[in-house]
């Protein structure tokens, strides 16, 4: 998984966990959405509390083009001090020495089949890989992304970035040249863009139905961080595109030929256009299921 450290970064996180037929091989963390040290901090702290202390977490040091607003990483801060994150002295879960784009490769390259990478953040990490060394692109046989917006508008306000035209996605306008680069390779890639989570908000309703849940710390947790963000408009992005490896037949893809924009008003924008790069995106979710199902993963 290669997560950037935003609050629905953690939540997709501990989804992943509650899964019994992944293997999660580790977690590097991507400074984009965050701030690095603390939110590999809480990832750490996140594995412990879920038992997953054998699974290594990396810290990358790659860099975007754009970065998040101040306002939306300091959040790394605050959930990596929820006190249920900090009943234990000692973080057991093992942070690896090396870089986390090079953790990326190594991983790749010593697993035995081909692996699925899920990333709820920028694509750096997997474009350094494939730059690095080029004849990975082999040992990834998909790549699962929250990002992109393919035929609603973007999330990079123009108040936030002056200059841009709302048409770029958060994910994808840190660092465009990046998913340009990805998209040059003949990897699979499975979208979760802006369409489908548009329809999937974070409603204080279901805040409430988590709240009902606090004996299980891991809805108590969930809960904590969603009421953090419920004063904006959130939605279950990271939450959504990591559900999908818990029930593909719940949701329906579409293909779409596109080609991501790197400079100008449109950076990082991803264009549907006649002879693209064909990718395929989630175009519809039961939704009835989803919001059942993450209430029912994380009643433990």
């Amino acid at each position: 998984m290669d997560h950037d450290g935003g609050v629905d970064d953690y939540l997709a996180t501990m989804l992943l966990m509650t899964m019994e037929h992944i293997q999660l091989l580790g977690v590097v963390v991507t400074p984009a959405d965050c701030y690095a040290q603390p939110a590999v901090s809480a990832t750490r702290k996140i594995l412990d509390l879920m038992g997953g202390e054998s699974i290594p977490v990396a810290e990358s040091t790659v860099r975007g083009i754009n970065a998040f607003p101040y306002l939306y990483r300091r959040d790394s801060f605050v959930v990596d001090n929820l006190p249920i994150l900090n009943q234990q002295e000692v973080i057991k879960t093992k942070l690896v020495d090396e870089l986390g784009q090079d953790f990326l490769i190594k991983a790749l390259q010593t697993a035995p089949e081909p692996v699925t990478i899920m990333a709820t953040g920028p694509l750096t990490n997997i474009a350094y890989a494939l730059d690095k060394v080029p004849e990975i692109t082999h040992k990834i046989q998909r790549i699962i992304w929250m990002g992109g917006a393919l035929n609603v508008p973007g999330n990079v306000e123009k108040n936030w970035e002056p200059g841009q035209d709302g048409s770029a996605e958060w994910n994808a306008y840190w660092d465009a040249l990046a998913v340009a680069r990805v998209w040059q390779s003949q990897i699979e890639i499975i979208m979760c863009a802006l369409d489908i989570t548009n329809t999937v908000p974070v409603t204080p309703k279901f805040v409430q139905k988590l709240g009902k849940q606090r004996q299980f710390p891991i809805s108590d947790l969930a809960g904590q961080c969603y009421a953090l963000v419920i004063p904006q408009d959130y939605y279950a992005w990271d939450v959504l595109a990591t559900a999908y490896l818990g029930n593909p037949e719940a949701f329906t893809l579409k293909e779409w030929e596109t080609e991501i924009i790197t400079s100008g008003m449109s950076q990082g924008r991803t264009k549907v256009v006649p002879g693209g790069r064909k990718i395929l995106a989630m175009d519809a979710v039961n939704k009835e299921w989803f919001y059942s199902y993450i209430l029912q993963q994380w009643a433990r």
